[in-house]
């Protein structure tokens, strides 16, 4: 009986389950499958209340939130793919930066050795929220980026502490950064900057645990907000902004356009015993006065006739931008009415052999050229008489070591005081026609700029057909004073190539009051041109005193 009664039992159980499975269906499930199906509402996310909005996002994405971030998601694509082989060299990197600040702990403290046991970024990289790009007026590229790493990195340190082998690991690390990057100054040179500036724009969030040994030191009491506190005020008084983190990338003294440094005044006092060129046995000299490296018109002095032992006592100003490198060429010429002016020989002078604020006289036998390839020709070309002092300016007399105040010079055997025009007042007014923007004539777009100053006139070079020219020139005025109640004009005109009828017109001016110049030393702005409708012209000025 005992086995009979099993036996049904086990039949019974079998044929139960099938048979309450099928009843259930019928009763609990198909008549639910019978009711009609709703088609769901679909609303637009902006009629949702927040409730709603944050049941579908539990996290807002930084490009909802402002509009003026972009979203990057084939750049977090680019960083999953690559970031296995980021990791190693990254890895490979701080392993090879960490070795000489180690070594400098070994023998302190009883510590015989440190060395990392495993170190690992984790499969996890950084995930960039949001980029944007600022503008500025400079030569520069701003981006603000929005970082969050939650990874599982595997950063094992060993410290051989006497006997003891002690471990500290890194574990469960989360960074949550807003980042400004600047790539300056932008050159014409791959990869087209020469540093990277990187600060931060709010205190870093970092948190992570910390293992020694296997115990979690993290969980003793008060221990993680003292931590988490000491690290947020350590990092952000290295690399808050205005802090930064300068990563220099090309050598920016071989790709920036170096700046004016001071000024060069030249006395081209006299020549003695010059060739003879003329048919009637005599010559014609002036003399031509430029400087390597710059691109100025060179300057001339007054023509003395049928002399060949002419007296100048001319004075000149050049702008030096290297005295380290630069050499003044003097060139002698005979002039000609007709035809070619001969030369009648040339010198040079390495600015590196004056002294700042040293007036030097120098007496210069002319020669042939200056090609030291060939066999010199022993003729006399006669020599040159010149006085020369380089005044550094006022900004950078304490790079050249000198006494910015005056200098004296010497003038028919004595030393006289300086003259007004290198007194604190005097200076170098630079001005930079950088680009213009929705300039746009009635019959052609072929714009190029004025500038007038003092009466004196100069303009760039034309660019064809386009709205948007840059140009980016450099004009220079050596002035006696500060251009304090001044103003430079400045006027786009369009011109076309060949002679018709409108040929040229007016696309805007602008009048730029010198005053801020004088007082900052330095304005890089954009103005709106007048009499154009949407015409604006970026200018960069800068006054600097000798």
């Amino acid at each position: 009986m005992g086995l009979l009664s099993s036996l049904l039992g086990i039949i019974g159980f079998v044929i139960g389950i099938p048979l309450g499975l099928l009843v259930g269906f019928f009763v609990f499930v198909y008549p639910q499958d019978t009711k009609q199906v709703k088609d769901p509402v679909v609303r637009p996310i902006s009629e949702l209340g927040p409730k709603a909005l944050e049941e579908l996002l539990p996290e807002i994405p930084l490009w909802v939130k402002t509009p003026d971030y972009e979203r990057v998601d084939w750049l977090n694509k680019f960083l999953l793919d690559m970031w296995p082989f980021l990791d190693k060299a990254i890895c490979g990197m701080i392993r090879l930066n960490a070795k000489p600040i180690f070594a400098e702990y070994i023998g302190k403290y009883h510590i015989k050795g440190i060395e990392f046991d495993k170190l690992s970024l984790g499969t996890l990289p950084p995930t960039l929220c949001g980029i944007k790009v600022l503008e500025t007026n400079e030569k520069e590229l701003v981006m603000e980026q929005v970082i969050k790493w939650a990874g599982n990195p595997n950063i094992v340190l060993d410290l051989h502490v006497s006997s003891l082998k002690i471990s500290v690991q890194l574990v469960d690390l989360q960074v949550f950064v807003t980042l400004r990057t600047t790539l300056r100054p932008l050159v014409p040179t791959i990869p087209c900057f020469a540093k990277i500036v990187v600060s931060l724009m709010e205190k870093p969030h970092v948190d992570f645990g910390m293992k020694i040994s296997g115990g979690d030191i993290m969980a003793i009491p008060g221990l993680y907000g003292f931590v988490q506190e000491t690290i947020k005020k350590q990092v952000a008084s290295l690399y808050l902004w205005p802090q930064t983190l300068e990563i220099p990338i090309l050598d920016e003294s071989t790709v920036a356009i170096k700046k004016p440094v001071g000024i060069l005044h030249v006395n081209v006092v006299r020549a003695h015993k010059l060739l003879k060129k003329d048919l009637l046995g005599t010559s014609d000299p002036y003399v031509k006065l430029t400087l390597t490296g710059d691109k100025l018109a060179a300057k001339k002095t007054t023509i003395k006739m049928r002399n060949l032992n002419p007296e100048w006592n001319e004075k000149f100003k050049l702008v030096v931008k290297d005295p380290n490198s630069q050499v003044l060429q003097l060139q002698v010429y005979d002039w000609d009415k007709v035809g070619a002016h001969d030369r009648l020989g040339m010198q040079l002078v390495p600015l590196k052999v004056l002294k700042p604020y040293e007036n030097k006289e120098f007496t210069l036998d002319l020669l042939k050229d200056t090609n030291i390839n060939e066999v010199p020709i022993k003729k006399n070309r006669g020599q040159i008489v010149v006085d020369l002092t380089f005044v550094p300016f006022k900004e950078d007399s304490m790079k050249f070591g000198g006494n910015s105040r005056t200098y004296s010079r010497k003038e028919s055997g004595k030393d006289v005081v300086s003259d007004d025009e290198v007194q604190e007042g005097a200076g170098l007014l630079s001005l930079v026609i950088q680009e213009a923007e929705e300039v746009e004539g009635e019959h052609h777009n072929n714009p190029y700029a004025v500038l007038t100053f003092r009466g004196e006139k100069k303009k760039t070079k034309i660019m064809r057909k386009t709205r948007h020219p840059r140009w980016n020139e450099e004009f220079q005025f050596m002035l006696e004073e500060p251009p304090l109640h001044e103003k430079i004009h400045i006027q786009v005109f369009s011109k076309r190539k060949k002679f018709s009828f409108f040929s040229k017109e007016s696309l805007g001016y602008v009048e730029i009051n010198l005053n801020d110049v004088v007082h900052n030393g330095r304005i890089n702005n954009k103005y709106h041109l007048i009499d154009s409708k949407n015409g604006v012209i970026q200018v960069e000025i800068r006054w600097t005193t000798a």
